[in-house]
């Protein structure tokens, strides 16, 4: 059930350049006019500019720059994706925030868990994922996909082309996937990791979490000196700094459309746009499985998700495990 704050916002917004009354609002909402007048007090303290002028009544004519619910809302433009959104300005772990939400049976599918900082953020193998407060974009997606549990690993890859779609349209960099869940430039350095745990049972998922790191503002000094050499941001990349809200509403209608098609269409939507992306694709790697050693070459990825390889032999191998060398040093996930 939508809130009365985010039908407010909503409406506030069809009527973005002109005045809507009070009386308007009191009946669209069914609400007090007093409640009314709370509720834009509420918008003040966010950081909105509203304009009140009496027998016209409210328009908005700034807006802020803090990340909160109410400003993500405002201007989303996703028919289901982060309808409901969950923020706190400083939290452990998003994805730790998400899960107890779902379990609690009181989120719904698309609902948006975002934090400005996290404490404790976690990346895959539970690898620390260094956060900042303020320069990035740390959230988790609620989902209840129709999907069996196996096409799961499927909705990571469908997160990073949202991802790159993002980077894409609003910078003028060029991102890279890494296979699965990496999003990096060509200078090998990473700005983005994206981490899908699910609840299941045997054939059916309960939900699915997808926790999405980007890294927007920070410098190289925000990072310790042992990943200064992995790590990179849009920043740092473009010499330009970005808007984070703009970042997160743009991503969000890319995933809600992408994950749309996917549901209609199956997963080539998703192979096709993955592949032009895609990190290393036509190159050698190096595939370790158990005490196997072997180089490859990177060919794409398979109809459900596998990474494909053609092997010394020039046979094409499908590959759902095993540790890659994509550099000729060490690299972590």
């Amino acid at each position: 059930m939508e809130s009365t704050r985010n039908k407010l916002i909503h409406l506030l917004a069809e009527n973005k350049d002109t005045y809507i009354s009070g009386q308007k609002l009191s009946e669209q909402l069914n609400i007090s006019r007093s409640a009314i007048w709370k509720h834009m007090n509420d918008l003040k303290k966010d950081g909105y500019l509203i304009e009140a002028k009496s027998k016209l009544g409210y328009r908005i004519i700034g807006y802020p720059d803090k990340i909160t619910a109410n400003t993500l809302q405002w201007g989303l433009d996703t028919n289901w994706l982060g309808k409901k959104i969950i923020h706190r300005e400083v939290t452990s772990s998003t994805q730790i925030l998400a899960h107890n939400t779902a379990k609690e049976s009181i989120s719904e599918h698309g609902t948006i868990v975002i934090a400005n900082e996290q404490t404790s953020g976690r990346g895959r193998m539970n690898r620390t994922w260094h956060t900042k407060k303020g320069d990035g974009m740390w959230l988790s997606i609620i989902l209840e996909p129709p999907l069996p549990p196996y096409l799961a690993p499927q909705l990571t890859l469908l997160t990073a082309v949202a991802l790159a779609d993002t980077i894409k349209e609003l910078t003028p960099l060029h991102p890279l996937i890494k296979w699965p869940n990496d999003i990096l430039f060509s200078n090998g350095k990473k700005c983005a990791g994206i981490l899908t745990e699910l609840q299941a049972e045997q054939d059916q998922i309960d939900y699915v979490i997808i926790g999405v790191g980007l890294n927007i503002n920070q410098q190289l000094e925000d990072w310790p000196e042992e990943l200064q050499q992995r790590a990179t941001s849009l920043r740092i990349e473009s010499g330009t700094e970005w808007s984070i809200q703009q970042i997160i509403q743009h991503f969000l209608v890319s995933f809600e459309h992408i994950y749309d098609l996917y549901i209609k269409k199956g997963f080539q939507v998703v192979k096709t746009k993955w592949e032009k992306y895609g990190f290393r694709i036509g190159e050698m790697i190096t595939i370790h499985q158990l005490n196997k050693q072997q180089k490859a070459i990177f060919y794409g990825l398979a109809e459900d998700g596998a990474l494909l390889v053609k092997n010394e032999e020039n046979r094409v191998e499908r590959l759902y495990s095993g540790e890659i060398d994509w550099f000729d040093y060490s690299s972590s996930d």
